[in-house]
């Protein structure tokens, strides 16, 4: 201590710097740091006489950069410099400690780039996506921009984003629908005298119902015996057991009456509306006049009630697809829905609403003819039935086969180009139009089939899309019993063929006469 206080001036700042003074002691590597108070408040050194003239000082050395605090457990311990001193406080903070970076870490790393979370990347991902499905190439004629179909000086024009209300019209839609068929349909079908088939519940059997929902609904003659071999029952037992199970799966009569009646509420609402709004707009009469002013034509608000509705209802049926009755056009009708959507969102967005809305009036026009017939045939009703489902055959053929391809597929076709030049919408809507035009045909097919069997019985079957109900006289059973099965004793079993020459037909025969002239 006695060094400092003798070294002043020139000594002092070499001090400071870590230096030795010529011809004094050597200095500390660091100045003290003691907590005495007498130090602290020392007077200031005195400067001592030196014999000769002092030497230059050294050049000070560049201030090293501070570094960052030291994190807990030492993270990115080897990306350090080598050679720099961190100093480290324990929870007194009375002594230091020097600490440096471990030889094989003496290596400048590059510093790793942070990993690209998710949460980042997706609303990027979102706008990129966004921007390029929303071109005005893909949605619009040439030459136009959406900004051209903003709403100004009154004028409303549609928009994608508003479609996005029908979501929650759906979910509206789809509560009417249940709260329709428990307290509406239910009672009507049940006054209307509607009434579900008594089935027998079928003895559970685990090898059976293992093959019934792995293998299928409907074995072979082959399977059937080895499956009756393997559970110890006859043929025509294992063959009883199927068609009664088969029945548990299929829909009752009530359930379908129910779906029946609410489409057929909502379809002749639907059309009744559509009408409403389209019967003094000069485009109902005149397809043609569809594109005039294309693109620039304004939204009513009731077309657009309208229409949201549509998206609504048609929204609710995909929804409902896993628990709606299965009939055998289960995939066409899935297509239709999808792309009836589509459709209705394409048009809406590329501001074609008025083919549109011709569009959806047409397919109106005959469902709710159609789901009248399903409710009346589920009933005892059967002229009714037979007279609906002529009306609905003559209306389908007329407005699917005859006015959708003259009128509507024509206009979109040949009109709609007349005064822009294609481009992608067009060919997208008039891909979906005939997709559209491929389902009507495959149901006048059916149609056709059941019109068929209405004029050479007089009477019209059930409806050739649902699965009848099997009763357990099937024939199935029937041919079975005309061989007789074998058990497994050897003996025969079930009604053999009695011959017509037999001891036992004459004697027959002979009573019968007797009987006959006794009387």
């Amino acid at each position: 201590m006695g060094n400092r206080r003798e070294v002043g001036g020139q000594g002092e700042a070499w001090l400071r710097q870590g230096e030795q003074v010529p011809g004094g002691p050597p200095a500390r590597s660091r100045p003290c740091h003691s907590k005495s108070p007498a130090l602290r408040q020392a007077p200031p050194l005195q400067a001592l006489p030196f014999r000769g003239a002092l030497p230059a000082p050294p050049p000070r050395p560049r201030p090293r950069p501070r570094l960052p605090p030291l994190q807990p457990f030492f993270p990115g311990w080897g990306l350090r410099p080598a050679g720099s001193r961190v100093r480290l406080r324990d929870a007194g903070g009375a002594c230091l400690q020097l600490l440096r970076v471990p030889r094989q870490a003496r290596r400048t790393q590059p510093r790793r780039r942070p990993p690209v979370r998710l949460a980042f990347c997706a609303p990027r991902m979102l706008s990129s996506f966004n921007e390029w499905l929303w071109q005005d190439r893909f949605w619009l004629p040439p030459n136009i921009t959406w900004t051209q179909l903003e709403d100004r000086d009154g004028r409303v024009y549609p928009h994608p984003q508003d479609m996005l209300a029908a979501l929650p019209l759906a979910l509206v839609l789809l509560a009417m629908r249940l709260t329709f068929e428990r307290f509406i349909g239910l009672p009507l079908s049940r006054w209307l005298g509607v009434r579900d088939h008594i089935r027998r519940q079928v003895k559970p059997n685990a090898r059976l119902e293992k093959h019934f929902l792995t293998e299928g609904h409907r074995p072979k003659e082959p399977q059937l015996s080895l499956l009756a071999a393997q559970c110890g029952l006859t043929l025509r037992q294992t063959q009883r057991w199927f068609r009664r199970r088969r029945n548990q799966d299929r829909p009752r009569l009530t359930k379908k009456f129910c779906e029946a009646s609410w489409r057929f509420l909502f379809y002749l609402s639907s059309f009744v509306g559509g009408l409403s709004v389209l019967y003094h707009e000069p485009w109902l009469w005149a397809p043609v006049m569809c594109w005039d002013n294309y693109p620039d034509q304004t939204l009513k608000p009731s077309m657009y009630w309208w229409y949201l509705f549509e998206m609504g209802f048609y929204l609710s049926l995909l929804m409902r697809l896993p628990f709606d009755v299965k009939r055998k056009d289960f995939k066409e009708q899935v297509m239709h829905h999808f792309v009836t959507v589509i459709l209705m969102t394409f048009s809406y967005s590329a501001n074609l609403v008025r083919i549109g809305s011709l569009v959806l009036l047409l397919h109106d026009s005959s469902d709710y003819l159609l789901e009248a017939c399903k409710m009346v045939n589920y009933t005892q009703y059967r002229r009714v039935c037979d007279a609906l489902f002529l009306i609905f055959s003559l209306v389908f053929f007329y407005t699917r086969l005859v006015l959708f391809p003259t009128q509507i597929l024509y206009t979109t076709y040949y009109e709609s180009v007349s005064n822009t030049g294609p481009f992608f919408g067009y060919y997208f809507m008039n891909m979906l139009l005939t997709l559209l035009q491929l389902l009507h045909v495959f149901w006048s097919c059916l149609i056709l089939r059941m019109l068929y069997s209405f004029m050479k019985k007089g009477q019209m079957e059930k409806d050739i899309r649902s699965d009848v109900e099997e009763s357990d006289s099937s024939e199935e059973e029937v041919a079975a019993t005309q061989e007789p099965l074998q058990l497994k004793n050897g003996a025969a079993r079930g009604p053999r063929a009695v011959p017509a020459d037999g001891p036992r037909s004459r004697v027959t025969g002979r009573l019968n006469n007797s009987h006959t002239t006794a009387t």
